[in-house]
């Protein structure tokens, strides 16, 4: 597979936002975060993504200049909305707002409407990470997965993020409310591959492996099956209520075209500061004789080993520095002719 530097993949990236009429300082930022998600192994919401973002922005579903405006406040708790602007620059925002808010009072909270899609959910973790924060964060998203016992979409994936520092290597879970996102899928297909395990339903109604049969039916398996389905429900209703705005059914009815995706959504970002509430010494040792008790378990298969969520990310990370980013041939030319 073709491998391209980080440095060279980011000022790609940036050529083009560029070309759309972002500012210098925002085209960067922007593309850090589409540059960050290829390096650290999320494809799909890195350079993949990139031609359809582009495509959003020709046709008016994003509009590059607007920035959260501020509704409301109460404390610890402020309320966004994101004026339909890009949606990891949003999201950003809002994460390092909660974050200055839990260093002022040790938790900060910041709900987010009507704003684009977030493109990588763990960005904003490993954001509240590195400033020595706990982070939580997630949104809704238009309808993509059944309901438990349903054959129509009707409720969304619904990404969610938890992230706890640690100097040693945070622990960040970046996860979507089904078994594999639409992402994932994507991926997998590209290398023609079969995902591990069952992701979802073919189009007769049978559990399949093959991505492209989940992909044509739109059945994809929530987590945990009946579990998954319901945390996505409620996930949808409470950013939607936290933040005063769209929930899946009005992002459903009021999305542009067809298989638009994040437009409208809502979002909430929360930051914990451990060491204002515990004190930094005890945050740290609890953390790493956790961890060091997760490593000390025996591995399922020979010559395995047990990582906690984000150890392989930064691994990842590492290796595509050195090497570069593996990228799908077809998806890179066309990032270079946009």
């Amino acid at each position: 597979m073709k491998r391209v530097s980080f440095d060279t993949m980011q000022a790609e990236i940036r050529r083009v936002l560029l070309s759309r009429g972002f500012t210098e300082e925002r085209a960067g930022e922007c593309a850090l975060l589409f540059a960050e998600a290829s390096l650290e192994g999320v494809y799909s919401h890195g350079l993949n993504r990139v031609p359809r973002f582009v495509d959003y922005i020709d046709k008016g579903w994003v509009d590059i200049h607007a920035v959260p405006v501020k509704v409301e406040g109460a404390g610890m708790l402020e309320r966004y909305d994101g004026k339909l602007g890009p949606g990891n620059l949003n999201a950003r925002f809002c994460m390092q707002r909660a974050i200055d808010l839990a260093k002022e009072n040790g938790v900060g909270m910041v709900a987010l409407r009507n704003t684009n899609h977030w493109m990588r959910g763990g960005s904003y973790g490993w954001q509240a990470a590195r400033q020595g924060c706990i982070g939580l964060c997630w949104t809704n998203t238009e309808s993509c997965m059944p309901p438990w016992g349903a054959k129509e979409t009707k409720v969304g994936n619904n990404p969610f993020v938890l992230a706890v520092p640690r100097a040693a290597g945070s622990i960040v879970l970046d996860m979507a409310m089904s078994q594999f996102s639409y992402g994932k899928l994507e991926v997998t297909r590209l290398k023609n591959e079969l995902l591990p395990v069952d992701g979802g339903f073919d189009s007769e109604g049978k559990l399949t492996r093959d991505p492209a049969s989940i992909e044509q039916s739109m059945r994809i398996l929530p987590t945990g099956y009946w579990k998954g389905s319901g945390l996505s429900f409620l996930l949808d209703l409470i950013a939607a209520l936290v933040a005063g705005g769209w929930s899946t059914r009005q992002m459903d009815e009021f999305k542009p075209a067809p298989g638009v995706s994040g437009y409208g959504g809502s979002q909430v970002f929360i930051a914990v500061d451990p060491s204002v509430i515990s004190g930094g010494p005890f945050t740290e040792e609890l953390v790493d004789r956790a961890v060091d008790y997760l490593h000390q378990a025996e591995p399922a298969e020979d010559n395995g080993r047990v990582s906690f969520p984000g150890e392989r990310t930064a691994q990842t990370r590492q290796q595509n520095l050195e090497l570069g980013i593996p990228v799908d041939e077809a998806i890179w030319q066309k990032v270079l002719e946009l």
